[in-house]
């Protein structure tokens, strides 16, 4: 005759003290992150931030010379403008460099110390590149002739430059600002006003 089973009474399971740090732990965590998001996006939407922007405003092609050794040496200015149109934050601009070539034939290179620029205002910089005399094979030295009978040189311009500025309690903001410009400079040296800025980009 089998023997009657006896019953065991089980003991409840407790949750480790540990457990309960961390899980406390976690959720206020998870409440101060919450807190952080909403005070960041109330900050956006109040002190509504814009990314500074770069323009080119003038460009003028001061020489263009071609000798008869198929040398070419050339001069431009061009006037490049930075803006920041942030009503309570000052912004800085650093690392600004801009290269400046004709038909894949570098010209000069456009740079700029590390400058400020206050709460709603804007700054233009003056740039006179010239180029060291460039020897020309004869294909660039058709392409040269062929600009000089339509009175127009293609230049491009390309480069970029860093911002920073702080908005309120959202922090420290950080931006790349890109140039692309292609400039058709009258032979002439009359100077032309192209639509050409990072906002474009």
């Amino acid at each position: 005759m089998p023997k009657p089973g006896r019953l065991h009474r089980s003991t409840p399971h407790t949750t480790n003290p540990l457990i309960w740090c961390l899980a406390v732990i976690c959720a206020i965590l998870a409440v101060a992150v919450i807190i952080a998001g909403v005070v960041v996006f109330i900050g956006y939407l109040v002190i509504k931030p814009k990314v500074p922007q770069i323009s080119v405003t003038s460009a003028r092609l001061d020489t263009f010379y071609f000798d008869q050794a198929n040398v070419l040496t050339v001069q431009v200015t061009i006037m490049i403008k930075s803006e920041n149109h942030n009503a309570k934050a000052s912004v800085s601009f650093y690392g600004t460099s801009f290269g400046l070539s004709f038909r894949g034939q570098s010209i000069a290179y456009l740079v700029a110390d590390t400058y400020g620029l206050g709460p709603n205002s804007t700054t233009e910089f003056g740039y006179v590149s010239q180029s060291t005399p460039i020897p020309l094979n004869p294909d660039e030295a058709d392409a040269v002739n062929w600009s000089l009978r339509r009175t127009v040189a293609n230049f491009e311009l390309k480069g970029s430059t860093k911002t920073r500025w702080r908005v309120g309690l959202i922090g420290s903001v950080k931006f790349w600002l890109h140039l692309n410009c292609m400039l058709q400079l009258p032979v002439n040296g009359t100077p032309i006003f192209p639509r050409c800025s990072s906002r474009s980009q």
